[in-house]
């Protein structure tokens, strides 16, 4: 047998894929899950922090400062690892998938709000005391007038962070979460054979790359005009 061969074998093993194929498919519908989890719920507590940063509090601000400074130090994988396994020492388990969704949502979280807070800051104070000098609020003003133009200008770095937060869900496979390279492994375990990694890979790339598509005509669709 060639060395050609030999790769053939290894990588592209056409029985070993289509007997391990069933469960990348699994792997891929639960990475889908766990990345729109890990978008609905890091993008919505990063926009809430940064809301409640908008009204100047100093306490909390300090306290926001504190969070979002930590979980954009740490590394997901020791997050979810402090989770996973740190907890049941506290008496409160999680299971890998809510470690990993966890994890990944306090990152996203902690990076979404810095990218809201700066958009808030951009917008021109004018736009605050145009719409003050109409008679509404600062909530009415902050809601209705300075939101809709800060998150209009951070669409392009807040669509990068997402997809690259996204690309983090493989991490799930340290606590044995079953998503694309869970079940690769598992795979390789059994069948002593790289194939499934050839498949995780390739149910990596028709996942990510509309993905990556989607946020480009995002970006161009909806990005800030100057």
């Amino acid at each position: 047998m060639s060395n050609w061969d030999r790769f053939l074998n290894s990588f592209f093993n056409a029985r070993v894929a289509w007997d391990y194929l069933p469960k990348i498919a699994d792997g891929f519908v639960l990475t889908v899950v766990l990345a729109l989890c890990v978008i609905a719920t890091g993008l919505a507590a990063g926009l809430a922090l940064a809301v409640v940063r908008a009204l100047g509090v100093r306490p909390l601000n300090w306290l926001i400062i504190f969070v979002v400074d930590l979980f954009r130090a740490l590394p997901p994988l020791v997050i979810i690892a402090l989770l996973y396994f740190g907890l049941p020492a506290a008496g409160l388990s999680l299971s890998g998938f809510a470690a990993t969704w966890l994890s990944l949502s306090c990152v996203l979280m902690a990076f979404s709000e810095e990218i809201f807070w700066a958009g808030i800051t951009a917008t021109p104070k004018g736009q605050w005391e145009a719409a003050r000098s109409t008679g509404l609020g600062f909530l009415a003003t902050l809601g209705w007038v300075v939101l809709p133009q800060a998150v209009r200008m951070v669409i392009p770095p807040l669509t990068n962070r997402t997809i690259a937060i996204t690309k983090g869900t493989a991490l799930g496979s340290v606590v044995a979460v079953s998503e694309i390279l869970g079940a690769a492994q598992a795979g390789v375990s059994f069948s002593f054979n790289p194939t499934p990694l050839t498949l995780g890979a390739a149910a990596y790339v028709v996942l990510f790359v509309p993905v990556v598509i989607l946020g480009r005509w995002i970006e161009t669709r909806f990005a800030w005009k100057r």
